[in-house]
């Protein structure tokens, strides 16, 4: 028996969490993509393929909202979606008004501030200094008025165990290079992150911070 099906979209999955099944959409001109969600209701789309046949992601690299770290002792980024396995966060001009090293901080529904393996580094004209972490990633580089420049790279490595690394400079004040690696392993999906300075007490005075995330 021969036959054909002809549908615009098709539902691949039955699970009681949406956002574990897909949905296939093709349209007139060509076009096609897969969604996460359920017909009528997806959350993200995971590729998409165009009227030229040239397969594209999408959506998978997202851009948060820049903070102007001129103020405060600490600033959030929420929201990051479960299905992020690259995070960068990104700093320009940073500096606060004391000798606290700067830290970001990751959480799953509150921020965490235990289990991190992480040393910090920086160097200059022969010499190199290492500080080691375990309540958060260490960004050095010294007091007011050193500013610093550079992004933090997280990456999911299994689970919920995440890897650091950091490259960057100071951009006033003594010119030196920052460099850093560690991890730490949550206890459920990362959905924030922080950044704040070592004490918790030092005020931010200059710069700005941001965040990007990808699938």
């Amino acid at each position: 028996m021969a036959g054909q099906l002809k549908v615009s979209q098709i539902q691949l999955g039955d699970s009681a969490t949406a956002t574990n099944n897909f949905v296939l959409q093709t349209a007139l001109d060509g076009t096609a993509k897969l969604s996460r969600g359920n017909v009528g209701a997806t959350t993200q789309d995971v590729l998409t393929v165009g009227a030229d046949g040239l397969i594209n992601t999408t959506k998978q690299l997202t851009m948060g909202t820049a903070q102007a770290t001129t103020s405060g002792t600490s600033f959030d980024f929420t929201g990051i979606p479960s299905w992020a396995k690259r995070i960068t966060v990104m700093l320009s001009g940073v500096s606060t008004n004391g000798t606290s090293f700067l830290m970001v901080k990751l959480g799953n529904g509150s921020i965490v501030s235990t289990g991190y393996s992480y040393a910090g580094g920086y160097y200059g004209v022969g010499s190199y200094n290492s500080i080691l972490s375990t309540a958060g990633f260490t960004i050095v580089g010294g007091g007011a008025p050193m500013s610093r420049s550079g992004s933090m790279v997280l990456n999911l490595q299994s689970n919920n165990t995440w890897i650091a690394t950091f490259t960057g400079a100071t951009v006033t004040g003594d010119l030196i290079g920052l460099t850093g690696g560690g991890s730490v392993a949550l206890s459920g999906t990362l959905d924030r992150l922080r950044l704040t300075t070592a004490n918790g007490t030092d005020v931010f005075d200059a710069g700005s911070v941001n965040v990007m995330w990808e699938g």
